[in-house]
């Protein structure tokens, strides 16, 4: 008995410890309709628990929020320009401190930072010539750097692996051929050694669906040593995994649901990600321990469209 009662204190020691880990607030797009009945992006934040959730954009622009370093959210935005021509801004957890980071035009694509706001990788565009290519930015002066330079080529949803030394990316080599999938490719940090990870399945029923991401929203566990991914397939989206190898790839999420957009912890044990219904009308967050499958939903059918979830520290 006394053996039985030690196992379950350190199971539940362990469960404790396992939640304290759990990052405090959680930052998600939610699509609400402004006094003239058109709709655009705001940027919503929660607590972990799904609690206290609230507008901390509060602007008519298509605000989406993409990542979190250091309790500061990057989103990219359209304010101050024309429609859906956006750059990349930053505020803090409250909504305060609004910042233009670049004046780099951004095509609508995840991004990533390196060793902690070092430099930030995005997909970005110059005039209408230069598009879907790969920029280094730095989030201090705002200054850029093309990396990739293939005008032919889409290069989007760029991520840096952990050590920083190498980007995983998607690609499609003629961004003008939507016949073909794009695929998760991998690259040393200065854009050599480019090499294909994905495969999507040749005969699969999503293939020729215009709609569906093939591969995209990139995210680097942090600690276990893969690269997650959306994709389409079989006639839903869900979460699937390849190592940075390109030797194995495999289905992540198994909800019985869509899944899409996701951010890990950075502790690699905790997965946010939002949710659909079948019919793709209502989208919840959704939080999932990795290590055990316990899942959890987070938001209420108060709002429809409830996407993109962000872990912030």
């Amino acid at each position: 008995m006394k053996k039985w009662i030690l196992l379950l204190s350190a199971i539940a020691l362990y469960c404790l410890k396992s939640y304290s880990q759990l990052p405090p607030l959680i930052a998600y797009n939610v699509a609400v309709k402004g006094a003239d009945g058109k709709s655009n992006y705001e940027v919503f934040i929660m607590n972990s628990d799904g609690s206290n959730r609230r507008n901390i954009s509060n602007s008519p622009d298509v605000a989406w929020i993409y990542t979190a370093s250091k309790n500061t959210l990057y989103f990219i935005s359209d304010r101050d320009s024309c429609y859906r021509c956006f750059f990349l801004y930053s505020m803090d957890a409250n909504g305060k401190g609004l910042k233009k980071v670049s004046n780099l035009q951004l095509e609508d694509s995840y991004m990533g930072s390196r060793n902690s706001d070092g430099q930030w990788i995005v997909s970005g565009r110059i005039g209408t010539s230069i598009r879907y290519q790969l920029f280094l930015i730095d989030p201090k002066t705002g200054n850029f750097q093309q990396l990739t330079k293939d005008s032919a080529a889409m290069f989007r949803d760029p991520v840096f692996s952990p050590d920083g030394k190498k980007i995983a990316f998607v690609y499609r080599k003629n961004k003008r051929d939507r016949q073909t999938p794009e695929e998760v490719y991998i690259m040393n940090f200065d854009g050599t050694e480019m090499k294909q990870l994905s495969h999507y399945p040749e005969n699969d029923i999503s293939k020729n669906d215009p709609g569906g991401f093939k591969a995209g929203a990139l995210r680097w566990h942090p600690t276990d040593n893969f690269i997650s991914f959306i994709s389409i397939q079989g006639g839903s989206h869900h979460i699937y995994a390849v190592t940075p190898t390109g030797d194995r790839q495999w289905q992540l999420t198994t909800t019985g649901k869509a899944e899409g957009w996701h951010d890990w912890s950075a502790d690699g044990n905790w997965l946010v990600f939002d949710q659909s219904t079948d019919n793709e009308t209502q989208y919840h967050i959704m939080l999932m321990n990795y290590r055990n499958s316990d899942l959890k939903q987070l938001t209420d059918n108060t709002q429809k469209y409830q996407q993109s979830p962000v872990f912030i520290y």
